[in-house]
C-alpha cells in the first residue's frame, strides 16, 4: 500500500497526522546514525497511536508505512513487537519482508505462531517466513493455520514449498486421522495442502 492511496482513505486531519509522523520517522532514521542519539524518538509513539488516529482499518497500512520511512532495524521491529499490543505486533510482522533482508527477525514469527491469535498468525506466515523458515518450522506453520483457522491461503509461497514435501502429507494425514478418531470433521484446506504436496493417494 503506498501513501497515495493511503490518503484517500483518510480525512484531512488524519493526512496531516501522518504528514508529521512520517516527516518524524525520517527524521529518525537520519538520527539512528548517531551513536549517542539515545531518545525514544517521537514517531514510535505515533505507530503506537496509528489506529486512534487514522482508524483501525487503516492502520496496519499506516504503520508499515512509518517502519518502511524510519528504516527500522532488528533491534527497533523487536522492541515495537515485544512492547506493542496485538495490532502493532501484526504490523511489525508485516513489515518483515521489506526492512530484514535476512533471517535475523525469524524469532518474531516464531513467538507469534506459538499464540493462538488468528491476526498474527496470519501475519506471521508471509513472505518473510515463506523466505526464511526452515522446512521443520514452517510444515509446523502450516499445521498452526489449520489448527487455528487461518485460511492457509495466508502462506506465502504455500504450493512451491509444499510440492513434493512427503513429511508435510504424513503430518497432514496424522492431522487428519486424530481429527476423524475424534469424530471431527476434517478442514477441507488440509486436503487442499495434501494435493499440492503430490503425496495424497
Amino acid at each position: 500500500m503506498n501513501r497515495q492511496e493511503i490518503d484517500g482513505r483518510l480525512d484531512a486531519k488524519a493526512v496531516a497526522w501522518l504528514d508529521q509522523a512520517l516527516a518524524e520517522a525520517a527524521e529518525a532514521a537520519e538520527a539512528a546514525e548517531k551513536p549517542d542519539n539515545v531518545a525514544v524518538p517521537r514517531w514510535e509513539l505515533r505507530f503506537a497511536a496509528a489506529g486512534r488516529h487514522c482508524g483501525q482499518e487503516n492502520a496496519d497500512d499506516v504503520r508499515t508505512l512509518l517502519l518502511r520511512r524510519a528504516g527500522a532495524d532488528v533491534g527497533t521491529l523487536t522492541r515495537l513487537y515485544q512492547q506493542g499490543a496485538a495490532a502493532e505486533r501484526r504490523a511489525v510482522l508485516l513489515a518483515l519482508p521489506d526492512l530484514v533482508p535476512g533471517p535475523e527477525a525469524l524469532p518474531l514469527v516464531e513467538d507469534a505462531l506459538r499464540t493462538n491469535d488468528t491476526r498474527l498468525v496470519e501475519a506471521a506466515v508471509g513472505p518473510y517466513a515463506a523466505g526464511h523458515l526452515d522446512p521443520h518450522a514452517w510444515r509446523h506453520a502450516v499445521l498452526k493455520c489449520l489448527f487455528t483457522g487461518v485460511p492457509v491461503a495466508a502462506v506465502a509461497d504455500l504450493e512451491r514449498r509444499a510440492h513434493g514435501d512427503a513429511e508435510l502429507a504424513r503430518m497432514l494425514a496424522d492431522y487428519a486421522s486424530e481429527r476423524t478418531a475424534a469424530g471431527r470433521s476434517v478442514p477441507a484446506d488440509l486436503h487442499r495442502v495434501l494435493i499440492m504436496t503430490g503425496e495424497e493417494s
